[in-house]
């Protein structure tokens, strides 16, 4: 069952926010990014794939039978290096591109099982999913000089009788009665969420609000990170293709349309954008960045794009840029100080004031 951590999602942070990822890749449906900020979920059309959590750039959907970071651990351990939905996790399509990235430059060779994709109900939207993080990592690790290989393969994997995991929810729920059922009140709750074929909306609780503040990086990007530290730095330092790369981003801001807002520093989850304390600056991690894009959704006049090209070197020898610098000032008008990038002697407040009083009185800047 797929559960929403509302602090996590990036649509929280703005009502301006365009991202419907999960949404997009739902294969029955069951989320739906509608009028309300946050998506909503019909837990009974759910059927566990995980492809939501993937490609959910702040890790903000979680499976409950089903952690990404766990089986990372589990899979570098482990001697075998297939990776099936009969074997080891509940669809391919629920491992994001990092981590099988990761993965990948630790284990050096990486199979799919595609064997079963042929004939299941949410292979339309997962199989060419799994495709397309096969072939940016391919990408990726290419550009990145790796000599670990990643194979599709139709093996068609199935697990010994003795070891057949029952993960099928139908048959579970056929088999369960009211006393396992009542086991705890919160698997109840759950089975009741999954019985019932409506949408469930969510909305961010005070201990949501209090999240949202906070500055977070990724557990995929903590394991990237940890990943790359251990492999062989490239004998040069290659620049790829934005389009090529989904997972993060470089990015290019306009002096001249750029505001001094803080809108975009302020609302981006993972510290990729950052300033100082007098906001007289706005800085960018590119290894930090999720590519979220929700400082170009609340970004008014469009200064902040995003770079055609991203720098392998970030991955291995990240550094922190910086795309403007502000002037400080003090208002002449209410006195308090506030950074700009014109020749403006007013805060933005009083501005838009002596602006509305402008209008008001029928003042034009020309008199």
């Amino acid at each position: 069952m797929i559960q929403l951590s509302a602090s996590r999602c990036v649509r929280s942070l703005s009502v301006e926010s365009e991202c419907n990822k999960c949404e997009v890749i739902c294969p029955t449906n069951a989320i739906v990014v509608g009028d309300n900020p946050l998506p909503a979920i019909n837990f009974s059309a759910c059927v566990g794939c995980g492809a939501c959590d993937a490609v959910c750039p702040n890790e903000a959907l979680l499976l409950d039978n089903f952690s990404p970071t766990e089986f990372f651990f589990s899979y570098i351990e482990d001697s075998d290096n297939l990776i099936s939905c009969r074997k080891n996790v509940p669809c391919i399509a629920a491992l994001n591109i990092e981590n099988i990235i990761s993965m990948a430059v630790l284990k050096k060779e990486m199979v799919f099982d595609m064997g079963h994709c042929d004939g299941c109900e949410i292979a339309h939207k997962c199989r060419p999913q799994i495709e397309k993080n096969y072939e940016e990592a391919i990408y990726m690790l290419e550009a990145m000089e790796s000599d670990a290989v990643i194979r599709l393969e139709d093996i068609k994997y199935e697990a010994p009788a003795s070891q057949e995991l029952t993960n099928n929810r139908r048959e579970f729920l056929s088999n369960i009665n009211l006393k396992t059922v009542a086991k705890t009140k919160h698997e109840f709750e759950k089975e009741i969420q999954k019985a019932t074929d409506e949408l469930v909306e969510h909305t961010l609780q005070k201990s949501d609000i209090a999240l949202l503040k906070q500055k977070r990086i990724t557990d995929r990007r903590k394991l990237f990170f940890t990943a790359i530290k251990r492999v062989e730095k490239p004998s040069q330092y290659h620049i790829v293709e934005a389009d090529e790369i989904t997972f993060t981003s470089a990015k290019l801001l306009d002096s001249e349309t750029c505001t001094a807002c803080q809108m975009c520093y302020r609302v981006c989850p993972s510290g990729a954008l950052t300033s100082d304390i007098k906001n007289s600056k706005i800085d960018f991690d590119p290894f930090l960045c999720i590519k979220c894009h929700i400082c170009h959704d609340v970004c008014e006049p469009n200064a902040i794009t995003l770079s055609p090209t991203y720098a392998v070197k970030e991955f291995f020898e990240p550094s922190v840029e910086n795309l403007i610098s502000f002037n400080v000032k003090r208002c002449n008008e209410c006195n308090v100080i506030f950074s700009t990038n014109t020749t403006d002697t007013l805060c933005y407040r009083c501005k838009a004031e002596d602006e509305e009083a402008r209008e008001l009185w029928g003042i034009t800047n020309d008199m």
